[in-house]
Order: C-alpha cells, then structure tokens, then sequence
C-alpha cells in the first residue's frame, strides 16, 4: 500500500511551469507562456532571473560551473555577465546535463499543440565542445530526463509510452542497453532520489476524480503519492536536504484550451516532504 502525502501551494498565478530545478538555494523554473525563468525560495518569495524562449516546450538546465543551457530551436548558454550565446547548433525540448558537462537533449519532429500526428522522437549528446550526436531515436514523445549518481544510467520519460525507459550510459557518452524500468504510468518531467527511486506521474487512480498523481517509483511500484488538483508538468527534490518535493501543475485543458489556460494563470508550484532527498542529475 502506497503512502499518501498532502501538497501546500508555494506559489501560484503562474502560466505553464516546466522544467524545476534546484539550483543556487532556490528552485528556478521555465515560465511557459511568459518567456522567462523564474526563481523562488521557500518562502514564497520569486523573481524573473533570466529571459526564455517565447511559447511553450523548451527547457534548461546547468553546466558543472554554474552556466546555464536553454533549449529551443538552438542550444543556448548564457553567460556570467548576462550575455547569450549559441552553444551547440541542436534543436530540442527538455536537457540533463552530468557532472562531466555532457548535455543530453530530446525532441521530436512534429507540432503537438497543432494536432500532427505523433513520429518518433530521439536523444542528442551535446560535448561541453559543442560536437552532437545522436544517441537514441525511436521514443514515442520523449520528456523528462534523470542520469544516476555513479554516472551510468539515463532515464527518460516517454510519455505517449507511458514508460520510463533506461540506457546504459557509454564511456564516450552513447546510449546503449534500452529497456523499460517502469510503465503504467504517465510520465512527464522526473526526478530521482537516493534511494534509486524516480518522481513522477500517473494516471488517475480509479474513481478518483480531480487532477493529477505525482508518484514515486521504486523497483517497478508505487511508494508514495502526491494528490493534485491539476494536470502535473514536472517534479523535483530539492531544498537544504534534498527532502522537499516541488511538484508543478496547471489547469490543462487540451490542445485547444492552451491559450485560455495561459491566459486565466492556473499554474502553481506545489511543495511536499519526500522520503529520502535528491540524487543524480540534474543536480543542484
């Protein structure tokens, strides 16, 4: 029997938050629909620190010294000083960087807020030289990304899939040995503790009714569960200890609904007390 843990709102008014991370002694988060990245602590307390992407589905995360990556229809770094720049030419949605600088980027090739049919979607290795390569292809909407502590485990998301699905993590970077480490699910952005265990979504319980369920998964079963009242976009540990769960949702109202949902601000970041604290990458 999995545990049940109750949320409190941390911040709320938002338009669609994506992308959590846990950096620099606050969570810092993609503002979609805003074109922004935001920054709050734990008391509530947030500021714009950066400027995004216009429109939804890009991301960011950190190289090993503090310079952050966003995504979109190029890599981009930004610089101590403010300045932006290309850092690899490679298009794509969600980003996990290692400890060694290694980017990983996914994406797909066709316009899901435009009703296209699905095709399958891949993983890019991005050097901290800038060189890319492709290293996986074949995942049906490729989505949040976690790689292991020791350095030897990626996991992805895959979405339409409803599966987290694993590679071996190469020496030289490349992906190998996939398979499925979780399924029945619908997961979205992820999070990994020390435990081995990965944050995540699912589909509602039956009868439930309301939004979403943020999970954690370890060893293929439910441990615990984060009810919510919304549809859930991403989750991740962070906090002095690691210990305290960020779970972001937002009222998603179909493919249609995207711009009334932006409009009205439903997003809200979501804070709950985890088991065990954060692992792996992304880091802090």
């Amino acid at each position: 029997m999995s545990e049940l843990i109750r949320p409190r709102v941390l911040l709320d008014g938002l338009a669609y938050v994506e992308s959590p991370r846990w950096h620099d002694g606050r969570l810092w988060f993609a503002h979609w629909g805003a074109g922004e990245i935001v920054a709050v602590d734990l008391d509530g307390r947030a500021e714009v620190v950066a400027a995004g992407p216009d429109g939804l589905g890009w991301s960011f995360d950190f190289l090993p010294d503090g310079r952050m990556l966003v995504t979109g229809e190029r890599l981009l770094r930004h610089e101590p000083d403010g300045t932006v720049v290309p850092h690899a030419d490679c298009g794509g949605a969600e980003i996990v960087v290692d400890g060694a600088g290694n980017a990983y980027v996914n994406g797909f090739a066709f316009d899901f807020l435009a009703g296209e049919a699905p095709s399958p979607g891949w993983i890019d290795l991005v050097r901290p030289d800038g060189e890319v390569r492709r290293v996986a292809d074949g995942l049906r909407f490729p989505n949040g990304m976690v790689i292991t502590p020791d350095g030897r485990t990626l996991l992805v998301a895959e979405s339409f899939a409803g599966v987290l699905t694993a590679f071996d993590v190469d020496a030289d970077g490349g992906l190998s040995g996939r398979r499925t480490w979780a399924e029945g699910l619908g997961p979205d952005g992820i999070t990994l503790d020390a435990a081995g265990a990965v944050w995540t979504h699912a589909a509602k319980e039956p009868g439930a009714t309301g939004g979403d369920v943020c999970v954690r998964v370890l060893d293929g079963e439910v441990t615990h569960r984060v009810p919510q009242e919304q549809f859930g976009f991403a989750a991740m540990l962070g906090g002095p200890d690691g210990r305290t769960l960020f779970v972001c949702d937002a009222d998603w109202r179909g493919v249609e609904g995207v711009e009334s949902a932006l409009a009205d601000r439903t997003g809200r970041i979501l804070v709950a007390d985890a088991p065990e604290p954060r692992a792996g990458w992304p880091g802090g």
